[in-house]
Formats: C-alpha cells, sequence, structure tokens
C-alpha cells in the first residue's frame, strides 16, 4: 500500500519530469543566516507564487518545486537558497530577491548574478 501511495503522488507532482527545485533556508531549529521570522516571511512569498503560478502542475513550460530547508551551512546573508540541478547558491533571499531568482532563473534559466554566491577561485 505504501509503495503505491508513494507512486501515485509521485505521478500527481510529476517529480520525474525536467524542472528546477529551490531550496530555501528558513524555519530554522536555531537561526543563524537570518531571522527566523525573515526567512518565513520568504518561505511564505515563494510558495505562494510558485502555487499562484501553476508551476508545480504544469503540464507545459517551466516547472518548479520548492523545499524548506532548515539549514543550507552558508550562515550569513540570509535567506540562503539554492536551485537543482543548476547548484546556484544565493543569499539575500528576500521577497523581492525571489522574485528575480522566481523570473529570471527558475523560469527564465539565468541565474540572478547579483545574489549568486560565487565560487571561490582556485588556488
Amino acid at each position: 500500500l505504501e509503495e503505491a501511495k508513494v507512486r501515485r503522488v509521485a505521478t500527481q507532482l510529476r517529480i520525474h519530469d525536467p524542472g528546477r527545485h529551490l531550496f530555501l533556508c528558513c524555519d530554522q531549529t536555531l537561526a543563524k543566516c537570518c531571522t527566523k521570522e525573515a526567512g518565513m516571511q520568504s518561505w511564505d512569498y515563494i510558495k505562494g507564487r510558485i502555487k499562484e503560478l501553476g508551476l508545480e502542475s504544469k503540464q507545459d513550460g517551466p516547472r518548479v518545486w520548492r523545499t524548506k530547508a532548515n539549514c543550507l551551512r552558508l550562515c550569513a546573508k540570509g535567506p540562503i537558497a539554492v536551485v537543482y540541478p543548476d547548484q546556484v547558491y544565493y543569499h539575500s533571499c528576500t521577497p523581492d530577491v525571489l522574485e528575480r531568482v522566481l523570473q529570471e532563473h527558475l523560469i527564465g534559466g539565468e541565474p540572478v548574478k547579483e545574489y549568486v554566491v560565487e565560487k571561490p577561485e582556485q588556488e
């Protein structure tokens, strides 16, 4: 029964279709990168916008999932987000920044450079 339920939910969510997945550091056990309130405000915003735009259940076009993460281990300039499969990390993810990430990266495919956590240069 449980396996059938997982298959049914996976099919409903279309988790095997191509798309992007945003993980947002919020609702932390011990808030470090930002206040818990700021993290939850950003979470509520992105969750609502993705739902409003129908991006989790779209039959065509970009697919976007979202997951609330307790901690992404970058404990500064939060809220912190990461987009997979691109593995692009963002800092300062207020609702305004998340709207840009949503429009420009999750839908448009181009990272929002001014909020990307840059990779360190190789020594």
